[in-house]
């Protein structure tokens, strides 16, 4: 083993997959539609969770961080969704809503919706837990 193996150059910066969220969104000749998925960096969820955590207060006055597991989540999707463009204004004004998230949640049924927060869960590394891959590493 080499520790080349862990340089930038060396490493698949971003996975995108294409996959159908719905059937629904149809084309032309009506095949549906495939969504461009992408990975985000731990740097990028790092900044979604900061985005979605507040400051309450706690007992006695004293100030704790609450994340927005929901909030959370929604923004994690609208960072993975590379097509559509879910800030295309265009778009945005056909469903009659301001911001990529309000989007998503206008666009997509309820089912929809969690299939395609499963999906960016799974492609981000979120299905796996730390036995299972070790259990991978001994096989």
């Amino acid at each position: 083993m080499s520790l080349q193996n862990f340089f930038a150059q060396n490493v698949q910066a971003e996975i995108v997959e294409e996959v159908i969220i719905s059937d629904r969104f149809k084309d032309e000749s009506g095949s549906s539609i495939k969504w461009k998925l992408r990975t985000v960096t731990e740097s990028e969820n790092e900044a979604l969770r900061k985005a979605a955590t507040r400051q309450i207060k706690g007992r006695n006055g004293t100030r704790m961080q609450e994340t927005s597991q929901e909030e959370y989540v929604g923004k994690l999707a609208v960072a993975s969704v590379v097509y559509p463009d879910l800030k295309n204004a265009e778009l945005q004004q056909s469903y009659q809503v301001m911001g990529a998230e309000q989007l998503l949640k206008k666009m997509l049924f309820p089912g929809e919706y969690a299939t395609l927060l499963t999906m960016v869960q799974e492609m981000n590394g979120f299905d796996r837990d730390i036995d299972e891959m070790a259990d991978e590493v001994k096989n």
